[in-house]
């Protein structure tokens, strides 16, 4: 993630916990960067350096009609900025801010077969304690893992399948010839 991202991210969560309003800056946020995906064309036209910021913010201003002060003003200011075209990884590092505030931890499951979901709570309950956060898991199945798991926490990626070791195995093997 850029700085830049950071940087408006970090100034956003400290206005909006000033106010005791990061749960409804996180939700507009994010669904203002839900709809930039959605809409190609809005994304493409926020991102074009050749037009003026404040056309910019004028279709922002619109777009965020009734949205909170907070949140409304800060968007203003990054298309102020130049940066309406980066308001999707600023949301996405907000975000992370939030849940690292927050004491959330959001992890991606691949498993080789679907879990149960008792075993998929074991598991992350596992990852609770040794991470010392509330974990929210997606699960996925990728049938090409042939067993074990593939554990992916932002920038973490633990590879414990069946797949992963043969992988490193014939990596090894390739190196000591």
């Amino acid at each position: 993630m850029a700085v830049a991202h950071r940087i408006y991210a970090r100034a956003l969560f400290d206005a909006a916990r000033g106010r005791d309003r990061v749960d409804v800056a996180r939700d507009q946020l994010a669904e203002l960067a839900d709809a930039l995906e959605a809409s190609p064309e809005l994304e493409a036209f926020l991102a074009n350096p050749q037009l003026d910021p404040g056309a910019k913010a004028s279709v922002l201003e619109e777009v965020t009609e009734g949205g909170d002060p907070i949140v409304r003003n800060f968007v203003r200011l990054v298309a102020s900025k130049g940066r309406a075209g980066q308001l999707r990884p600023i949301a996405e590092e907000f975000e992370a801010i939030v849940d690292r505030e927050q004491g959330r931890l959001k992890v991606e499951l691949t498993t080789a077969y679907a879990l149960a979901d008792d075993e998929a709570r074991a598991i992350v309950a596992k990852i609770e304690q040794s991470s010392g956060r509330t974990v929210e898991a997606s699960r996925s199945v990728d049938p090409d893992l042939i067993g074990g798991m593939i554990l992916q926490a932002g920038s973490l990626r633990v590879d414990a399948s069946v797949r992963g070791r043969l992988d490193r195995l014939r990596r090894e093997l390739v190196t000591r010839n």
